[in-house]
């Protein structure tokens, strides 16, 4: 039987898309963590897609608490409340999901779109990891465990390969600048944070969904949420020191930067 894949996991952005469903398959796994705690920025908005009878009751404690990751009181709220609720336990799995997407082209660009996408994507992920830090910290001293995992601590970054300086993909059709430059510096972000955190037994990784049908990906995307996250729960189940500092998609194939 698998083990659970961390004793407790923490997603930003997880009241619609990619994130509410790491959240479902996560408490409805056959081992789930023993605490979720789902954070978005606003849980009551228009644009939340959680009910009272979501299947999200399956794990033995799930916390919704609200964070903006955008806004540092709003995060260290957050781990107020998370850190609580652990005691002494220290938190395993971080999982940076929250951002924005932008379709500015060259033409129609404007400075302000280009600094809220870096806003959103770079500094908050950034952020949310500077404060969670000494939670994970202290889950990675505490587990007993050797090498990089998951299960003993990890910050997880939610990329694109459309950030790929290397693919350069489809730049003519979808110019996206503010969203591709963004997720380039947040992978730089991933790297230099696997390289730092990596003596302190902490692995970072940026993982690419896939093109999903979300409210970001929108209906034409070719895969559903539901495959890509069961996709993207089997990569981190398998991740190592090996992996730590790697651009990976939802099939675990490796992307060039």
């Amino acid at each position: 039987e698998m083990a659970a894949l961390a004793r407790s996991v923490l997603v930003t952005g997880s009241n619609r898309g990619m994130g509410l469903e790491l959240v479902r398959q996560l408490a409805a796994s056959p081992r789930p963590p023993q605490h979720i705690f789902a954070t978005c920025r606003d849980p009551e908005g228009p644009r939340g897609k959680w009910t009272l009878h979501d299947p999200l009751e399956l794990s033995s404690t799930l916390l919704f608490a609200p964070a903006d990751t955008v806004n540092l009181p709003s995060i260290r709220g957050a781990v107020r409340a998370v850190g609580s609720h652990l005691k002494d336990q220290g938190s395993n799995l971080l999982i940076n999901n929250a951002g924005v997407s932008s379709h500015a082209t060259l033409r129609s660009l404007g400075s302000q779109e280009m600094l809220s996408a870096f806003a959103t994507n770079v500094v908050g992920p950034l952020r949310v990891a500077k404060e969670f830090l000494p939670l994970l910290e202290k889950a990675a001293k505490g587990a007993g465990k050797e090498g990089l995992s998951c299960s003993r601590a990890a910050i997880i970054n939610v990329s694109t390969k459309l950030g790929s300086i290397g693919l350069r993909l489809g730049v003519l059709e979808a110019p996206m600048y503010p969203y591709r430059a963004s997720k380039a510096a947040q992978n730089m972000v991933t790297r230099c944070m696997a390289a730092e955190l990596q003596d302190k037994g902490i692995l970072c990784t940026a993982i690419h969904p896939g093109w999903v049908k979300t409210d970001m990906g929108t209906e034409k995307a070719p895969l559903t949420v539901e495959h890509s996250v069961r996709g993207i729960l089997t990569v981190l189940a398998s991740l190592s020191r090996d992996t730590s500092g790697a651009f990976l998609d939802w099939e675990g194939n490796s992307l060039p930067w």
